[in-house]
């Protein structure tokens, strides 16, 4: 039953893994109340057909994004593909929070946007207005925020762990690996050749190999937390598996720091988290035990070489990746309670 005061939202680009995670966990959010999911190609289907685990959920059909009463909506969440966004978000009405899972305005500086996506941004004063919403580490600026520009899932993983690290300058800058593997569903859900099971399964691959998009929006915030450029080498894998992300990550460490440090720094930084946690010394995360879940799970492990360390973290692409991260600022901004409908634990096995 949805509450009489309910915040009244859509959902654009409902039709992919994204958005119907968000219906997934906004479907009983007691201050929500979901008034429209659109999918241009799909527009007039009902979202039952579409997603018929989602059937019980009581939706409006599908319809086109410009079909959409914008004026009887308070939010709106953006799952539609890279680049197609910027023109979207210019023309919604002043009124609106957006809280965007695209990648179009992640990056501050518009050279750079241009330099790794191809054309020039489309919405500059929109993305100056920007706030990058790693909510853990930017939660004052996103209550205050209007546009919110979520995470991509590979970043999400990788600097959750390097961020207080760097900001306590207790590993090396210029000298960072993240070794990541995604699920496939980190690929979206457009029709790919390269998505094909017989593609995918029985086998591992990596790709975008130093040249992936991510890796610009992971050096902005890195770069940002240890006040000195950084370029990180990162490299992503795609495994034969639905959903999950597991990011292995090597770092030198600072002159004087001891992986005990390391430890004790990202266990202080993350004290009373609802959703990261740091494993006791020598636990391993695993993609099973955060799957369905907003949890971010770290490890930290010395490595064979000494001065050097090895951070794993688990996330779900879908959830801390994109949708959960999306309802957690969503929560922020509305001045509500940042657990509100996402307190489910993991799905196991």
């Amino acid at each position: 039953m949805t509450a009489t005061n309910a915040i009244p939202v859509g959902i654009l680009g409902a039709s992919g893994y994204t958005g119907a995670e968000l219906v997934r966990l906004l479907a009983h959010h007691p201050n929500v109340e979901i008034r429209a999911v659109t999918a241009d190609r799909k527009a007039g289907r009902p979202m039952a057909e579409v997603f018929p685990h989602l059937a019980a959920v009581g939706l409006p059909a599908l319809s086109a994004i410009e079909d959409t009463d914008f004026a009887a909506l308070d939010t709106v969440f953006l799952g539609l593909p890279h680049g197609t966004t910027q023109e979207v978000v210019a023309a919604l009405p002043g009124h609106l929070r957006v809280i965007d899972l695209s990648a179009d305005f992640r990056l501050r500086d518009p050279a750079l946007y241009k330099q790794w996506y191809g054309h020039d941004h489309r919405a500059p004063a929109h993305q100056k207005q920007a706030v990058y919403g790693l909510t853990e580490h930017a939660r004052e600026a996103i209550r205050a925020a209007r546009l919110i520009a979520c995470p991509g899932c590979y970043p999400t993983a990788g600097m959750m762990p390097l961020i207080p690290l760097l900001k306590a300058k207790l590993v090396a800058a210029d000298d960072i690996i993240i070794d990541a593997k995604s699920g496939v569903s980190g690929a979206g859900r457009a029709e790919k050749e390269a998505n094909l099971f017989a593609e995918i399964s029985e086998g591992i691959h990596a790709y975008g190999i130093a040249n992936h998009r991510h890796a610009p929006e992971i050096e902005q915030e890195l770069s940002l937390a240890a006040g000195t450029p950084i370029t990180v080498s990162f490299t992503p894998h795609l495994v034969p598996m639905n959903r999950g992300i597991l990011a292995t990550i090597y770092v030198r460490l600072a002159n004087g720091a001891a992986v005990d440090d390391l430890h004790g720094a990202l266990a202080s930084a993350y004290e009373g988290e609802p959703f990261v946690r740091v494993l006791p010394r020598g636990v391993a995360p695993a993609t099973r035990h955060v799957r369905g879940s907003n949890h971010c799970l770290i490890g930290v492990f010395p490595d064979r070489q000494p001065g050097r360390a090895i951070l794993v973290s688990a996330i779900d692409n879908l959830v801390k990746g994109a949708a959960g991260q999306a309802v957690q600022n969503f929560n922020l901004v509305a001045g509500l309670a940042e657990t509100t409908a996402l307190e489910q634990e993991a799905l196991f096995p």
